[in-house]
């Protein structure tokens, strides 16, 4: 392209952002014949591949590796010290999530009648986008139909100093080459406590502050007081009920972070400091205005069940129309989509089961209805739980932290939602998720014929617990 700042082109579909919906968005329509352009800001494969799911859950894996070679003792191997080479962690690491991207992009690539475009999208009217393209320049879009998908990023709270001292997010605490000595992690939800419990294992001193009396907050407390109980056993610090007031540097060159925990004040001192206290959509250089698409006051897109904006034939995908900001409810916004716009379906997000799994170890997976949730719609109910102490499986592997806790509504028999916290709880949750799909009731799975011995033979007991 000799002057591409002069050019004006025209398309069936725009697509902004190659996350989990934007990506295979981009494929369906080319696939159908659509002539489809999709822009992307940085690298392909939005948040999940390049900074989220893929990098944690490969770093993830490293530290249970530490953490096993250190209890290797358990079982009956006796190994000499652990050490972990953090710089090697973090190649490997870097290794599959440019393995995942550059798959993703020659995909893209290959797809006829689609365009990938990379550079920054604003819009410039209702049906029309300006990239500011990263080699310099910019391109006039234009298409009937437009979709975003541009995601969230970290959120800084207002906490005073903090834009003064170095901060960690999601993304940079992941480039580390060498080991905090003691990281400080402010927010205690997914991200916070699954980095907290990998520097941990990894080798670091880590303190976890929250403002809450709870971890994990949209969680039971029996579960969240669980979670804290492992990661405490684990050499974690947690402070809850704990404001943070200030963070400043000491002469030193650390970062000192000023608390109040049960009405006292306090200083905690540390090498690193990582922010993880919640994320803002990506829609604040997207000129929204320009194509009369609304926002809430967080700045989320506004859509309906379709996921269809405030603008005619504009839709939003993923987190940056807020709700619940997991890949897998990205992809499933693109089968929407897909049914809607090329099978002549009527799809919805409506009543659609959320399963999601927090990665600490053990895992929590969960779906559908918390007992909370439950008893606050005022459903009758019954609940089965028992400790993964009762799990042969488990107690086998010397993995018995945690529980398995199910939801039935008292009625029907049909099982509202789950929590397993425990090894491999996310495995677990997939086979709960399918009785549910399924409308099967919990005595099917009570009587079930499983393997043995495996984690799922435990849904026996579990629902034989409730009836006991």
């Amino acid at each position: 392209m000799n002057n591409p700042s002069a050019l004006n082109d025209s398309y069936d579909a725009l697509i902004i952002g190659t996350g989990q919906a934007g990506k295979p968005l981009a494929r369906a329509l080319g696939e159908a014949g659509w002539r489809a352009a999709i822009v992307e800001k940085e690298h392909v494969g939005g948040t999940c591949i390049n900074v989220g799911c893929t990098p944690t859950k490969t770093m993830v894996a490293s530290a249970r590796v530490a953490y096993l070679a250190r209890r290797s003792a358990d079982y009956g191997v006796h190994a000499g010290p652990v050490r972990v080479d953090l710089g090697e962690v973090v190649r490997r690491k870097q290794e599959i999530v440019e393995s995942f991207r550059n798959g993703n992009q020659r995909r893209l690539e290959a797809t006829k009648g689609v365009e990938l475009i990379f550079g920054e999208a604003s819009f410039s009217g209702p049906h029309s986008i300006r990239v500011r393209l990263r080699e310099g320049g910019t391109r006039s879009l234009r298409a009937g139909h437009i979709f975003i998908n541009t995601g969230t990023r970290p959120a800084l709270p207002p906490v005073d100093g903090l834009g003064g001292v170095p901060t960690l997010d999601n993304a940079s605490v992941m480039e580390l080459k060498t080991l905090p000595d003691h990281l400080i992690v402010l927010g205690a939800g997914y991200i916070g406590l699954e980095f907290a419990q990998m520097y941990r294992r990894f080798g670091s001193r880590v303190t976890i502050v929250q403002r809450s009396g709870q971890v994990l907050s949209r969680e039971d407390a029996d579960v969240a007081e669980e979670v804290v109980k492992i990661l405490r056993e684990d050499g974690i610090e947690v402070l809850l009920n704990t404001a943070t007031l200030k963070a400043s540097h000491a002469a030193d060159g650390s970062i000192q972070i000023a608390i109040r925990e049960s009405g006292a004040e306090r200083t905690l001192t540390g090498s690193h400091l990582l922010v993880a206290t919640g994320r803002v959509p990506n829609t604040d250089r997207l000129g929204l205005e320009s194509a009369g698409i609304r926002t809430d006051k967080r700045g989320y897109i506004i859509v309906n069940e379709r996921l269809e904006t405030t603008a005619p034939d504009i839709r939003a995908l993923g987190d940056v129309k807020g709700g619940p900001a997991f890949t897998h409810i990205a992809y499933d916004d693109f089968r929407i989509v897909r049914a809607n716009l090329l099978q002549n379906g009527n799809a919805t997000t409506g009543n659609r089961l959320v399963p999601y799994t927090v990665f600490i170890d053990p895992q929590l997976g969960c779906v559908g209805m918390s007992e909370t949730e439950a008893r606050t719609q005022g459903r009758k109910i019954r609940v089965a739980k028992i400790p993964m102490t009762y799990v042969a499986r488990a107690i086998e592997m010397s993995e018995t932290r945690g529980f398995m806790k199910a939801i039935v509504d008292a009625d029907t028999s049909q099982i509202l939602g789950c929590a397993i916290l425990g090894i491999e709880g996310g495995e677990i949750m997939g086979a709960m998720q399918m009785a549910m799909m399924g409308k099967l009731p919990y005595t099917m799975l009570k009587e079930a014929i499983f393997a043995h011995p495996t984690l799922a033979e435990a849904l026996n007991n579990l629902f034989l617990a409730m009836d006991a």
